[in-house]
């Protein structure tokens, strides 16, 4: 395939065009640093915050909102229907440093949705554009929108929307190719992504069923869209920044080792364990258990097994015993 250009928003140069898309409770910054370790990503995304909470100054949102140097380029997602507190949160995300800020026009959540915030925003288009307006003007560092096709079937105004983006300062659109309604069933329609390039001269960021790296080439080729953000299928696969990096430049690409797998697995739950309380880190580890051991050998048996597994120490250990079984049966068979 034609190799992809960088995509360039203002000072911040997003070299491969791949984004790490921002997911409540996954994208945190240990997992950020595993992606961006790994390599291959150009923004990874913090999950994101509710611009009153920030405001407020809740300690819990701030801890939330701590970053590594090594993370950059970061981006820093806000959200919420109050033009003044999205203005004031905007102010604090620039204040730390962050080099993009970008605001949730597309979660689909019900507690999202009942604050008038999120893809809610889709259905007051006046509201979205004075808050993208209103964080415009006190910004400047690079301020970015994301959003969905429309809260449902009937109500598809993803180009108003993106129109309103680009005339107000929006430096680029991300757009998941589902409704609200939709959440994340069906099939992603990624012919409204060609219908959004073409009607807008800022960037486009396509979003939505890349789960394997040749899907980020598809969607790249059928919807001529400047760059690519992966949510979910980053999470069965940490390695596809680097995948796909690896196709759109022209090249092959390797499948991670069962070696490699278990490295990761326990570097990143090692990290978990350090930061976190027991009773949230069991929680975490549980969760990112059932998507990393996905399409391992034995893997449902481990992801049973983690359930009856009281303490972190335990899970670990359980983790490496799991790895070292599955590693000597690959060995014995090849010798």
């Amino acid at each position: 395939m034609q190799q992809i250009a960088p995509v360039q928003l203002g000072p911040v140069r997003v070299d491969p065009p791949l984004w790490l898309a921002p997911m409540a409770g996954v994208t945190d910054r240990d997992f950020r640093l595993i992606v961006r370790r790994i390599g291959g990503v150009g923004v990874v995304s913090m999950e994101f915050i509710s611009s009153r909470a920030i405001v407020s100054g809740n300690k819990h949102t701030r801890e939330l909102m701590a970053y590594s140097p090594e993370e950059r380029p970061l981006a820093i997602q806000i959200y919420g229907s109050d033009a003044v507190a999205m203005r004031e949160a905007a102010l604090v995300v620039q204040e730390l440093g962050a080099d993009i800020c970008d605001i949730n026009m597309g979660c689909p959540a019900n507690k999202v949705l009942k604050g008038c915030a999120g893809a809610a925003l889709m259905g007051d288009p006046k509201l979205a554009e004075r808050i993208i307006k209103t964080c415009r003007d006190v910004l400047t560092i690079p301020l970015t929108v994301k959003f969905r096709l429309g809260l449902d079937d009937s109500r598809r105004n993803y180009i108003e929307l993106g129109k309103i983006c680009e005339a107000n300062g929006v430096q680029a659109v991300a757009m998941h190719a589902r409704t609200a309604r939709q959440m994340f069933s069906g099939e992603a329609d990624w012919s409204h992504l060609s219908r959004l390039k073409e009607a807008l001269a800022i960037p486009v960021i396509g979003n939505g069923d890349v789960r394997q790296p040749e899907d980020a080439v598809r969607l790249l080729a059928a919807t001529g869209c400047d760059g690519v953000m992966v949510g979910r299928g980053a999470t069965l696969n940490p390695w596809i920044f680097r995948q796909i990096a690896a196709r759109i430049s022209g090249g092959a690409y390797s499948e991670p080792t069962l070696a490699d797998r278990r490295d990761l697995i326990l570097g990143h739950f090692r990290l978990v364990a350090e930061r976190e309380s027991s009773r949230w880190a069991m929680h975490k580890l549980r969760k990112f258990t059932g998507w990393y051991t996905h399409g391992l050998p034995n893997g449902r048996r481990l992801r049973q097994a983690i359930n009856q597994i009281p303490d972190v120490a335990s899970f670990l250990a359980a983790v490496e015993a799991f790895f070292e079984e599955i590693l000597e049966e690959r060995d014995e068979k090849a010798a």
